[in-house]
């Protein structure tokens, strides 16, 4: 009887009514498409034609104009230019200097363009979850129902089991997304990235070159 009593006040609470893990996964799924927009913007507008702009950097470069090229790095805003201009700007402290300089600006641009993802990747990984513990809910008051009105049990849990699934399909609708977007996203930092390697190491085989033969007639 203790126990009857017990699960009867545990299934009079809030947290047993599916509703609002239904809700919860709505406000997921609105914050996370917001994020969606943003990032996707946010990529969009700091993209760069790194092709382009590695051939007029070695140009500048190659010339010896080193205030001339961190000019035109610093008309983009995006990490491959922010992180190269970084270490730029300190190119007479020699490459090791500039290496340095350059590893830890890239580091602090791949925090700005992977600013949210983890939410994203988070809802991704979990909203199928969140989905199921909805419908574990709408189960568990199905069959509630059921006991206490016996008369009508194949209506009541059918229809209880039915709006339980509810829950578990959300749940992937708002999932999909998030993980697609997450992996796209990712893709798009990664080549960032390797982009950003590929200036900073245009800059520093220029920084070698010329440190080299000096080093060598000082010798």
């Amino acid at each position: 009887m203790k126990n009857e009593g017990l699960i009867n006040y545990l299934m009079g609470l809030p947290i047993f009514e599916a509703e609002w893990v239904l809700w919860l996964l709505i406000v997921l799924s609105v914050v996370s498409v917001a994020l969606m927009i943003e990032r996707a913007f946010f990529l969009f507008s700091h993209r760069v034609d790194i092709d382009q702009i590695r051939a007029r950097f070695a140009n500048l470069l190659d010339k010896g104009d080193y205030d001339g090229a961190a000019r035109f790095l610093a008309e983009h805003d995006s990490m491959e230019t922010n992180a190269v201009l970084f270490g730029l700007r300190e190119h007479a402290k020699g490459p090791e200097a500039v290496e340095a300089l350059m590893a830890g600006a890239i580091g602090k641009e791949r925090h700005r363009y992977e600013r949210f993802l983890v939410f994203l990747g988070t809802v991704g990984s979990n909203a199928p979850f969140i989905g199921l513990f909805g419908t574990v809910l709408g189960i568990i008051k199905a069959f509630a129902d059921l006991a206490g009105n016996i008369a009508e049990a194949s209506s009541s849990v059918m229809a209880g089991i039915s709006e339980a699934l509810i829950a578990t399909a959300i749940g992937l609708l708002v999932a999909i997304p998030a993980v697609i977007a997450f992996n796209a996203f990712r893709t798009v930092v990664k080549k960032r990235l390797s982009n950003t390697d590929l200036l900073a190491r245009t800059l520093l085989a220029q920084l070698k070159s010329e440190d080299g033969p000096a080093a060598g007639a000082k010798e």
